[in-house]
């Protein structure tokens, strides 16, 4: 053993004392220790996805375990094995090209729904990273896995990646995918056809079980029970299963209990609605994917407008393509879109102009409109030109941009920061809370 990789596996110790069992085989391990040169530590990873991911999460843990090892200071540098990636990537196409119909077809999976394609922020940071190391090792990360949040935020895609990533890195992979309600009506054909034994045998000799939308076992017992077992036999076998639901378990009305507590004994991760940034980004993604070009203006007014879920922020983005590609000589702006759009987007509140935010804004703090404007920091200032900005970004159309020059910013995350700062003060400090009322009270809001 060379000395690097001596050093390495000294590191691999402590680092799985100190990171989850999930993290440490689904990441740590899959690094390769390639040179110890002066200072700097060179890991190889076997794809950019892991690479990546491990510099996010775990390169500062790595180089301060590694060097207290060595007793000074030391830098980590990941990089890529091409040959590796190269190989893999033509066997992932090879694999998902041949037999393409076949594949989809029988395991009921979107091809488009794969890791590649999901774009990760806040609001599903936790629940991608379980999905990715169930993925990498079924059976050993998560187990079960439940995933929850409302519709149209990413669920599904989850669960269908896993299968993707599962069947491309092993085909022989006994895998199924199955929606509560198609599992309900395969159990009723199989009871009505005297072919239970089938039906189990489909469902219990698998190596994964993804289950979809289990909140539609509401109140079927017969199909509780049927799961139970089917859950119990697979887990005592270790086995991996995944769950989806647009609730946690407890909150599923008619639920046996004892059902409830084994989606609990793995990990419950939720998936919030995706904030401005991540809906900006799921745009791109999705512009990249389908060759979309739209001007930047155009696709924030997009991700201001519909907040709720991706396949609203997705079908606005659609709608916006199909009308601009049979209506080619038209100018694609922001007010064009709007026009498009005006018969799905979300209904806004009273509109009141930005002069009457201001005016009500120093009325309320007894500041002069000079100093709202000014580029004074200090609280007395900066506070009312925040709230300000939240009022601009509630109740007029303008985008974040034009709020920004409207109180002389370049830059429009000056307001998306003035916005997430009072929407949370207004949750935690009544004095503020009280304030933004009356300024309310004085718009007539």
């Amino acid at each position: 053993m060379s000395d690097v990789e001596e050093l390495w596996q000294k590191s691999l110790k402590r680092i799985e004392q100190v990171v989850s069992k999930p993290s440490f085989e689904g990441w740590i391990k899959a690094l390769c220790p390639l040179e110890l040169k002066g200072d700097t530590l060179l890991l190889e990873a076997p794809n950019k996805f892991t690479a990546d991911h491990v510099k996010r999460r775990f390169v500062r843990i790595i180089e301060n375990i590694i060097s207290e090892i060595l007793g000074r200071a030391l830098e980590i540098k990941i990089i890529v094995n091409e040959k590796k990636q190269e190989v893999k990537e033509n066997e992932d196409v090879k694999d998902s090209d041949e037999g393409l119909d076949i594949d989809y077809q029988y395991y009921g999976l979107n091809p488009k729904y794969v890791f590649e394609t999901f774009v990760v922020g806040k609001c599903n940071k936790l629940a991608h990273a379980a999905a990715f190391a169930v993925a990498e090792t079924p059976g050993k990360a998560y187990n079960p896995l439940f995933i929850y949040g409302g519709v149209g935020l990413g669920k599904t895609h989850l669960m269908h990646a896993i299968a993707h990533y599962v069947l491309r890195k092993n085909p022989s992979t006994k895998v199924v995918y199955v929606s509560s309600e198609k599992f309900t009506n395969e159990l009723i054909n199989a009871i009505r056809d005297d072919s239970t034994n089938a039906f189990r045998r489909k469902y219990r000799n698998v190596d994964i079980l993804l289950i979809d939308d289990i909140q539609f076992l509401s109140g079927k017992e017969g199909t509780q029970e049927e799961f139970f077992h089917t859950f119990n036999t697979l887990y005592e076998a270790n086995k991996q299963i995944v769950i989806s639901s647009d609730r946690p378990p407890k909150e599923i009305p008619d639920l046996e209990d004892r059902l409830v507590s084994r989606f609990e004994w793995g990990l419950l991760a939720d998936i919030q609605p995706p904030d401005f940034e991540t809906r900006v980004a799921i745009l791109k993604k999705k512009m990249e994917l389908e060759n979309i070009e739209l001007p930047e203006d155009v696709v924030i007014f997009i991700a201001e407008n519909f907040k709720s879920n991706i396949r609203e922020l997705e079908g606005a983005l659609i709608k916006l393509v199909a009308h601009f590609s049979l209506h080619r000589d038209e100018e694609i702006s922001v007010e064009k879109a709007a026009d498009v759009l005006k018969g799905i987007l979300p209904t806004k509140r009273k509109s009141i102009s930005i002069e009457d935010i201001k005016n009500a804004v120093v009325l309320e703090f007894g500041i002069s409109p000079n100093d709202l404007m000014s580029e004074k920091r200090s609280q007395e200032f900066s506070l009312p030109r925040q709230i300000a900005m939240y009022f601009a970004r509630e109740y007029t159309a303008l985008s974040l941009q034009q709020i920004g020059r409207e109180f002389k910013k370049k830059d429009h995350t000056t307001v998306i920061h003035a916005h997430r700062k009072i929407s949370q003060l207004i949750k935690t400090n009544p004095e503020i809370k009280r304030k933004v009322e009356r300024i309310r009270g004085k718009l007539g809001i």
